[in-house]
């Protein structure tokens, strides 16, 4: 494998460091080498590190490219892996020539990277920007850049994310400390603890917030130094602010600094007021010192630094709280000591080199692997996944996860396009293409690229809450099928569908558009046969988000704590959604939760699934309350939630997915049925109490805690019944893999 890296050579900081530290350790795995359309330290520094470079420096990109050509031919090159506008422009020229996937790697915010230098972001920003449309590929440093690139509505499928890696196993030769600051002109006492922070001397560095709180926490602190590491545009104003701050004789404007492993021995404080940032190294080579760390909350930082856990952490401008951190700080080494292990440690665990590396290796083998499939598979490939999602409702996004896993699982190269109605959270959750739901014209230019289309999950096919919507699905099953698909129904539920015109409709779409339908639950038969579906295979499987796993507990643990919950504490979930009728019962639910806490001990927790609807109908259920309740609105990752309900002693759900994430415990079970779906479920299932909503009342929700309080939660007969849907959920990937003939 020939990777050639392509950089115009004069980056410094961060995006050096990166680029540099991964060809050092990439050429022991794969023919990995530098193009440098600029002479100087950057290049030298390559050669020192044995890294076979090639500088191309004629000044214009132009002709360069006749020298670029004669170097790299087509047939012999794998990929190009570009850094920076220069990079961008050379890999976007030679592309087609070459014939071989453009990687970029983006180190920050590219429509930040020249701020404060107006001619710079006319010429070198606009052309960064247009050759980024060209790439194929993308490599965002660090997840929040990677949500920038999404938003602007780059290809969310080639984006990746890697977090820069720190060599952990470089020797450290350090100059002593006190010798090391008076040599940069630091005016450096015993006692003093120096604050240092490595950047370049712009505007998006924001040196000026950190003066600001310094003079702040010097005046409760005298022993505060500070040190800055790094030249700019912007140093005389910096240190003309100093001055004026009266704190001049405790900053040291160090300028360049060359050994970087002095420097962060020397200081007590790493520091970074940055606007904006990817993943930066300043923070992350201070953890190789074990140096506590403040920065503000930008970009991958808070990544790395879990806020009063291992650093502090701020928003960007907050002098007043930086000043707070400076001073906590200063007065206490032993907090400076506990952050500084804690962080080196995680550091470690999560952020080697070694491991920066390895991800590297695995993109560059993906990037190759799609490369081939394009070229290789023609104009139709991929798989189109339609349903209720990107309404913000927990379960449909349990659905969609479970549908994705089921397609990559089969074949993890299959480009997939999710329809939706917020495209953009599909896009950063899954990383998947997305369409609006009602761009038609897009929709079906896209089935007629894909080979397989999935309605996935759910209760599509039903006109209960809405003709249109039934209209909608039927027509995208149609037209999937007349533009070449193979067409799935995947673990879905039918009905009810009133009308004989309806459900004539639905008996002629489904025999005639559809090659395999996989149910839920068993009534989703029955209404299939009711309707006269027979053509297609029909499978009793069950609901797909049985397969997900549940968030580390960990995650549950800090969630529940930062909600006022305790681990051990008893507790009954209601989730509840707004629906005709509701608010007719919601003084009987309210009766039951006080019952429960009044009986039981139990405290009422209210969860959303649905962050709208469902806090809406929460709030209405438990205004007349007198017990202390919960109510829980802000969880958005089905695997956090199913963590979370296994602290829950018992449930009482409105929401179908509320009771399967349940059952993945064992929890003792109650469901309000506004529609036919949660009791089959439940029937399904084997074990719970249901009630239908128009005929809940106070007494009847009292029986129904009562009897399932008396089971176990996670008991090996609950445990059972679950586990038995999760067996038979697998014949929704199988009827898949039949169909795709895999």
């Amino acid at each position: 494998m020939r990777i050639v890296h392509m950089i115009g050579g004069g980056d410094t900081g961060g995006a050096k460091t990166h680029v540099l530290g991964l060809l050092k350790e990439l050429q022991k795995h794969v023919d990995a080498e530098l193009v440098c359309f600029r002479r100087g330290e950057f290049s030298e520094d390559a050669e020192k590190l044995g890294i076979k470079v090639h500088i191309i420096d004629t000044g214009n990109p132009f002709t360069d490219l006749p020298h670029l050509k004669k170097l790299l031919r087509p047939g012999e090159v794998d990929a190009l892996h570009c850094h920076g506008a220069r990079g961008n422009l050379m890999g976007v020229l030679m592309k087609r020539y070459l014939k071989v996937p453009v990687i970029t790697t983006v180190h920050s915010d590219y429509r930040l990277d020249y701020l404060g230098r107006p001619a710079a972001r006319l010429v070198y920003g606009t052309t960064n920007t247009v050759c980024l449309r060209q790439v194929d590929y993308y490599i965002c440093v660090a997840g929040p850049v990677t949500e920038a690139m999404i938003e602007r509505n780059f290809p969310a499928e080639r984006i990746y994310t890697i977090y820069n890696g720190i060599d952990f196993n470089a020797p450290k030769n350090c100059v002593p400390k006190v010798e090391f600051l008076r040599g940069l002109g630091l005016d450096y006492e015993e006692g003093d603890v120096v604050v240092g922070i490595v950047a370049r001397m712009t505007a998006i560095k924001d040196h000026s917030t950190l003066l600001r709180a310094l003079k702040e926490a010097s005046d409760v602190c005298p022993n505060l130094k500070l040190v800055c590491a790094g030249d700019g545009e912007d140093e005389k104003k910096l240190r003309d602010l100093a001055r004026s701050l009266g704190i001049e004789k405790r900053v040291c404007f160090a300028g360049w600094v060359k050994d970087m492993d002095s420097f962060y021995n020397a200081v007590d404080v790493n520091l970074l007021s940055s606007l904006s940032e990817g993943f930066p190294y300043a923070l992350a080579e201070g953890t190789r010192f074990a140096l506590p760390t403040l920065s503000t909350r930008v970009g991958g930082v808070p990544v790395l630094i879990d806020h009063e856990e291992n650093g502090y952490l701020f928003q960007p401008g907050d002098y007043q709280t930086l000043a707070e951190y400076l001073v906590r700080l200063a007065k206490d080494p032993s907090l400076r000591k506990e952050l500084g292990d804690k962080l080196f440690e995680k550091s470690k665990r999560e952020f080697s080199l070694d491991h920066m590396v390895e991800y590297q290796l695995e993109i560059y083998e993906d990037v190759l692997r799609r490369h081939a499939r394009r070229k290789s598979r023609g104009r139709r490939d991929g798989a189109i996944i339609c349903g209720a999602y990107g309404h913000g409702n927990a379960g449909d996004d349990a659905i969609l996860k479970s549908v994705i896993k089921a397609v990559q699982g089969l074949d993890k190269d299959m480009p997939i396009t999710v329809l939706a109605k917020n495209t953009d959270s599909i896009k950063r959750r899954y990383r998947v293409n997305a369409i609006y739901t009602l761009h038609i014209f897009k929709m079906l230019r896209a089935m007629g690229r894909s080979k397989l289309y999935i309605n996935g999950g759910g209760t599509l096919i039903q006109n209960v809450t809405s003709q249109r919507s039934l209209f909608y699905y039927l027509f995208t099953l149609w037209a999937a099928k007349r533009l070449g698909n193979k067409v799935d129904m995947y673990g879905c539920g039918i009905g009810p569908v009133t009308g004989r015109g309806s459900v004539w409709l639905v008996r002629h779409v489904l025999n005639s558009s559809v090659d395999t339908i996989t149910l839920r639950e068993g009534d989703s038969v029955k209404e299939l046969q009711n309707f006269g579906v027979t053509k297609p295979e029909i499978l009793l499987c069950s609901d797909p988000a049985l397969v997900l796993p549940p968030a580390e507990e960990s995650r549950a643990l800090r969630y529940l704590n930062s909600h006022g919950l305790a681990p051990d504490g008893q507790y009954i979930c209601f989730m509840l959604r707004k629906w005709p009728g509701f608010s007719d019962k919601a003084g009987a639910i309210a009766q039951c939760a006080q019952y429960a806490y009044e009986k039981y001990g139990l405290t009422p927790v209210f969860l959303s699934l649905n962050q709208v609807q469902d806090t809406y109908a929460a709030k209405e259920a438990c205004g007349s309350l007198k017990c202390p309740y919960h109510i829980l609105d802000d969880l958005d990752w089905p695997e956090l939630i199913i963590s979370v309900l296994r602290y829950m002693r018992l449930v009482v759900a409105m929401r179908l997915h509320g009771l399967i994430f349940s059952s993945l415990s064992g929890i003792p079970l109650v469901g309000v049925s506004y529609d036919p779906k949660i009791g089959s479920f439940l029937r399904y299932l084997g074990y719970g109490d249901c009630m239908e909503l128009g005929e809940v009342t106070a007494e009847g929700l009292k029986q129904a805690v009562d009897a399932q309080y008396k089971l176990t939660p996670g008991a090996p007969e609950l445990l059972a019944c679950t586990q038995r849907l999760i067996d038979v959920q697998r014949e929704n990937v199988e009827a898949l893999r039949r169909l795709l003939q895999l």
